[in-house]
């Protein structure tokens, strides 16, 4: 099942549970993540054919040999169940003077390489995660090496960490063993930048977990409608005494219940003018870590949310105009995520903050795109902002 599918059974249900719920359930980005894809990927290989590439991997020096431009080129499909088909082309330049083949190259020499190989995703071993992706394979391939055609088996180990759904980085390294001729094994080192498309996500084991609790929700959310249907055609075929009773009764309830609401809101609007009187926290230019008159002003915060217990908090990192679109929500979400770890590391409950990122969307004074204005204004738009969002206590 998609995400966008359950999202809208939860907007669904949160209508009919939300009264009856003591704890709000929200389905946030952290509860999905992409479970399959097609990915392609540009980037640079480095090669060593020195003849004692599996005895000595790591020296660079008169081994290695690469090209200054992009070098290699992937496309592969991906799918649910962790496997991963792929096709790779690469060129590269044995550099006159390293060594090959254990003697010393006399002339520059040409190298390309086709190959295919079923790589297997780690973290449907080791647990999901959304921005880091282990993975292991297995292929085979041709390789025109040092003027000597050759079919290789081919074994790869690497990882790609993701800057968002679609966008990463890709490092491996593969060794190549030789088959069909006396050629030479070798191993090749790669980097590059992957992209993703026909992405298709899915949930968490977490997230599932919430639907599925949100559905017994909304069953036991149907029983206590049906209870109530039933009691109010009891209440119609009762006496007038009792009628009046229960109304009498439904009343006080009633005003009980809003004057609960009423103290609660109150106290709500007390507490978000406090936050309100100590700031915002600011950052300095293109960073994301946090000063020690920030700390010092979070360390307040963190008192007033670990003395309300029962109220969430959410955390809104904001960047200014300078830099792009794409740069700005990005350091606005490391803004907002180092403000809340360094909540949670002074007592703060989990269960307690939600973020988000708005990048330069949600600027404070006029210092927008083409706008001359000073640090101190650019400053200004340089924050996370901490907004109350619910008492618990009211449901």
């Amino acid at each position: 099942m998609k995400l966008s599918r359950l999202t809208l059974v939860f907007v669904v249900l949160f209508g009919s549970i939300n009264l009856f719920s003591q704890d709000t359930i929200v389905l946030s980005s952290k509860d999905s993540l992409v479970q399959s894809s097609w990915m392609v990927g540009v980037g640079w290989n480095f090669i060593d054919d020195s003849g004692d590439a599996f005895n000595d991997f790591i020296t660079i020096k008169d081994q290695w040999n690469g090209v200054a431009f992009p070098s290699r080129i992937n496309i592969g499909k991906y799918f649910e169940n962790g496997l991963g088909i792929e096709a790779i082309a690469s060129y590269n330049r044995y550099k006159e003077g390293n060594i090959i083949d254990g003697v010393i190259n006399p002339e520059f020499k040409d190298y390309f390489s086709i190959d295919s190989r079923l790589s297997y995703d780690l973290n449907k071993i080791v647990g999901q995660t959304a921005w880091f992706d282990p993975y292991v394979g297995i292929g085979i391939g041709y390789a025109d090496a040092n003027d000597v055609p050759r079919g290789t088996y081919n074994a790869v180990i690497g990882f790609r960490t993701w800057f968002s759904d679609r966008w990463g980085l890709d490092f491996s390294s593969s060794g190549k063993w030789s088959f069909g001729n006396e050629a030479s094994n070798h191993i090749q080192h790669a980097v590059g930048v992957v992209y993703q498309f026909n992405i298709e996500k899915g949930l968490t084991k977490k997230g599932e977990e919430k639907v599925a609790l949100m559905v017994e929700m909304e069953k036991e959310a149907q029983r206590l409608q049906d209870s109530l249907s039933y009691v109010k055609l009891m209440e119609e075929e009762a006496a007038a005494e009792l009628a009046d009773k229960l109304a009498k009764e439904k009343e006080e309830a009633l005003l009980a219940a809003q004057d609960k609401e009423k103290k609660a809101l109150d106290a709500k609007n007390i507490l978000q003018k406090t936050i309100n009187d100590l700031g915002p926290v600011y950052f300095a230019f293109d960073s994301s870590y946090l000063n020690n008159e920030t700390k010092a002003l979070l360390n307040n915060v963190a008192t007033l949310m670990i003395d309300n217990p029962s109220y969430n908090f959410q955390i809104n990192g904001h960047a200014d105009a300078r830099g792009t679109d794409q740069y700005n929500l990005w350091l606005s979400e490391r803004r907002a995520k180092r403000t809340v770890e360094y909540l949670i590391a002074k007592g703060v409950g989990l269960d307690q903050l939600t973020y988000n990122a708005y990048g330069e969307s949600q600027l404070v004074n006029e210092c927008n795109d083409g706008v001359s204005c000073n640090k101190e204004k650019h400053a200004k738009n340089r924050r996370s902002d901490i907004v109350l969002l619910v008492n618990l206590e009211m449901y």
